[in-house]
């Protein structure tokens, strides 16, 4: 994890942008952000174009897509690109691309495992303080111990 917060919002849709900002603020060393994959409660026109303006393609859910497509919609050529669109016409069309499912796809083995690993093997399950800044002095502590955990494999693989 390279940029973490807490806050006390009932949603995640005003949270994209700050975190843009916090993904600015970071080392040159730890390369560019290309690509931002995010699930359906991110969605807004306002963070689509925000990402834009930041250089970084979004690839956020724009709703609840179905389970099990039928075979009709599995195996259907992708649509025509819109002339000139607006980011969110762009995203639209790059989400019901065969390439833009795929993309999506990886929030489930990107980002979604890490918050299981950090309940299951770290064995947080939630925070034993009170008060929003003492909370998220626990959650950058937890965030380093997967990071620490994290490049510790990464290192046995080398």
């Amino acid at each position: 994890m390279v940029a973490a917060d807490v806050v006390q919002a009932p949603n995640d849709k005003q949270q994209l942008e700050p975190m843009l900002g916090k993904l600015a603020e970071l080392p040159g060393e730890l390369g560019k952000v290309g690509e931002l994959l995010a699930d359906n409660g991110y969605f807004s026109e306002g963070n689509v174009n925000a990402c834009a303006a930041a250089g970084i393609e979004p690839v956020i859910a724009m709703g609840r897509e179905a389970h099990h497509p039928s075979l009709d919609e599995r195996f259907a050529q992708d649509p025509p690109a819109p002339e000139n669109p607006t980011p969110v016409e762009a995203m639209r069309h790059r989400l019901q691309t065969k390439a833009g499912k795929k993309r999506y796809a990886l929030r489930k083995q990107t980002p979604e495992p890490v918050f299981g690993i950090i309940k299951s093997v770290i064995g947080f399950r939630q925070f034993m303080l009170r008060g929003l800044d003492k909370v998220r002095g626990e959650w950058s502590l937890v965030t380093m111990a997967w990071n620490l955990k994290r490049m510790f494999a990464l290192a046995g693989a080398t």
